[in-house]
């Protein structure tokens, strides 16, 4: 068994002798080759540790300031023991560190990635709170309310922006190829070639793939990435390449009994095995699986849009941008003056777009281009060659104001939509609405994006904004839709903020 490539040489060119003769030896795992190689999730972990120690140490801190009086007294029930006020802030400090322990919030799976870490400490925080409560209540403890009501979320806010500003760490030194998974990617060329085109979409993933195995040798590289060899070549090319992960794509050629004996050579490297399915852009929490006699079943449950979940969504969205109104009427005031010196024409601008399930509305932005504007689009898209794409964006916008091209900057001409989310016409967060015009070039996929209502920021904006192709945004899109979820809003209005302060060279 030999390690062969798409082309000659190439074999020479990653591995000597020595290292083409390791696959045929028993591999003999002292210390485990994941403290040379992967060892990074667990010192990442042992950060987060620390941190949290830190973080709660600090909540109690703030919390004995503020409610000093409070804590003043001991804390003593019926038939017990008199306990120092301190020596209970204590108890709740280990209980908490212990809550997010057993809730695996520190899990090396998911630190770092998606929305399910902050899921898990807000449910490890609540439920330890929780129970702290019911201990309270039936031993009759004499507790500060101000327990409950200063230090659960004040602690929880702090322990998320922890979390939040290690993810950044993180995300800035993947990005120059630290704290990365070296993964090889082992399949058919085509759904070999996706799965590496989905991660190096992202640079920031936390994988860097370093080579593709295919039964077939018809490929030199795909997407970028070298054929190192074919499906028996895997303990080999794990070895020459330094990889600590295997992603594993469906073959014709590798059956259930080979695929098994692969993963055994990579168990006794400990290497990383991970199996990709054909589904993409499903989130992690609509995956369940589940084993039935002996085969390791995928359930993925179907985004339910309706019910409670969308009462929850409208009555946040009234309660934000009621909000968000007071807050920017200031700014608002300040915008009308800056449009009506800059120029002629009216304050404000209104469009028909196209609403959930298809329905008309009038979107309201400030004005940031000339009067008239609208009748010149057809000869710029022409000019610019994307009349026959559903994304009517003009690069270097000639019809945009001095003031305009400020507003468009910072998102600011956007404001008045929150009156479209007041009146239920829009969202705080989705798929951007478009025109009749662009939704008439909708092919089937993209027609997913009107079951929700079109929000005033959403996945792509925070993505790239105006650097996405249709492609990319549409996909975006579909994966919001498909996985929508109360947390992720939050997660995307959070971006909303930082792409709003820092837009950098995608926003126009």
């Amino acid at each position: 068994m030999e390690l062969k490539a798409g082309r000659p040489g190439l074999v020479d060119e990653l591995t000597g002798p020595e290292t083409r003769s390791l696959h045929r030896q028993p591999i003999r795992v002292s210390g485990g080759i994941r403290d040379r190689r992967n060892d990074w999730p667990r010192r990442y972990a042992s950060r987060l540790f620390y941190t949290d120690v830190a973080v709660i140490a600090l909540t109690f801190a703030v919390y004995s300031v503020v409610a000093l009086d409070e804590i003043s007294e001991p804390v003593s029930w019926p038939g017990g023991f008199v306990l120092p006020y301190w020596g209970l802030l204590v108890f709740v400090a280990v209980f908490w560190l212990l809550g997010l322990d057993v809730i695996d919030t520190r899990d090396r799976h998911i630190v770092g990635h998606g929305i399910t870490e902050y899921r898990r400490l807000v449910n490890a925080t609540l439920a330890v709170f929780a129970l702290l409560v019911a201990i309270a209540f039936f031993a009759r403890m004499d507790v500060a309310r101000s327990l409950f009501i200063v230090a659960l979320p004040v602690g929880l806010i702090l322990l998320v922006t922890s979390r939040w500003l290690w993810r950044q760490w993180l995300r800035r030194h993947q990005r120059q190829g630290k704290y990365v998974y070296r993964a090889i990617v082992l399949g058919e060329p085509a759904k070999v070639a996706h799965i590496i085109g989905q991660i190096q979409r992202t640079p920031d993933s936390g994988y860097i793939i370093v080579g593709a195995l295919t039964p077939s040798q018809d490929h030199q590289s795909l997407a970028g990435v070298p054929v190192v060899g074919g499906l028996t070549s895997a303990s080999a090319a794990v070895e020459s390449l330094s990889a600590d992960t295997m992603i594993v794509s469906s073959a014709d050629a590798l059956d259930p009994k080979a695929m098994r004996r692969i993963g055994w050579e990579m168990a006794d490297r400990d290497v990383d095995w991970v199996v990709a399915p054909a589904l993409t852009d499903v989130a992690g929490p609509r995956i369940h699986a589940r084993p039935v006699a002996g085969l390791p079943l995928v359930h993925v449950e179907f985004p339910v849009l309706e019910g409670y979940k969308r009462f929850a969504k409208r009555t946040f969205d009234i309660i934000g941008a009621t909000l968000l109104i007071a807050v920017f009427s200031p700014i608002m005031l300040v915008t009308a003056i800056a449009i009506r010196v800059d120029g002629p024409g009216p304050i404000f601008y209104q469009q028909t777009r196209i609403g959930r399930r298809g329905r008309e509305f009038g979107m309201r932005k400030f004005r940031s281009m000339i009067a008239n504007a609208d009748d010149q689009l057809a000869s710029l898209l022409d000019v610019q060659g994307t009349t026959d794409q559903p994304l009517f964006k003009v690069t270097d916008d000639p019809r945009i104001t001095r003031v305009g091209r400020f507003l468009r900057k910072h998102s600011i001409d956007e404001i008045p939509q929150l009156f479209n989310v007041f009146l239920g016409e829009m969202s705080l967060v989705g798929p951007r609405p478009q025109r009749a015009a662009e939704v008439a070039l909708y092919d089937d996929d993209a027609h997913r994006r009107l079951l929700v209502k079109p929000g005033m920021s959403g996945l792509w904006q925070v993505s790239g904004r105006s650097k996405l192709s249709w492609d990319d945004a549409i996909r975006l899109d579909l994966y919001y839709v498909e996985n929508w979820s109360f947390t992720q809003d939050i997660q995307i209005l959070f971006r909303t903020i930082r792409a709003v302060i820092a837009p950098g060279e995608s926003a126009h």
